[in-house]
């Protein structure tokens, strides 16, 4: 890893997230009426995440077990918000959310345990550290969004979002 990475690395972290996160509320307040273009404004700050993490020396390898979890955990929750915003309103988006949430992080966690121990049998040694598993996490999870998102457009679903 970079040397810039090296010393820090949680307080380097916090403020990577804190960029992403603003680009993240930005881009949603930006497109939240423009349905088209939020999944793709997601996925376009996951490749910012990726260009950070290749900056900072980060193997992708050693993060794809993050990312996988994040596709998951996103992927789902925006299918079951958006089930529960329909049935039950707002309360209803919560509670689809929280146990979207609950379950798919169940479900990314054994993936992702699966795959990283895949890479330790493998005797794949990346580095583990707190950029690396929020950088990991942060992709997976504008991706799983973006590309749920998109789905939601493409698939017809989007005359539940009205």
């Amino acid at each position: 890893m970079k040397q810039w990475m090296m010393k820090n690395t949680l307080l380097k972290a916090l403020g990577i997230l804190i960029v992403l996160s603003i680009l993240v509320v930005g881009g949603s307040i930006y497109f939240i009426y423009d349905k088209l273009w939020i999944g793709p404004a997601y996925i376009a700050i996951a490749f910012i995440g990726i260009f950070i993490a290749k900056i900072g020396g980060v193997e992708i390898k050693s993060i794809y077990a993050d990312v996988v979890f994040g596709i998951i955990d996103n992927g789902v929750l925006i299918f079951t918000a958006i089930l529960g915003g329909k049935f039950a309103g707002v309360a209803g988006a919560v509670l689809g959310g929280a146990a979207g949430n609950t379950i798919t992080d169940g479900v990314g966690g054994l993936i992702e345990g699966k795959i990283a121990a895949k890479l330790k049998r493998d005797n794949y040694e990346g580095e583990k550290n707190s950029f690396t598993t929020m950088i990991g996490k942060v992709i997976g999870c504008l991706l799983g969004a973006g590309i749920g998102l998109i789905l939601v457009w493409l698939f017809g679903f989007i005359i539940l979002l009205f």
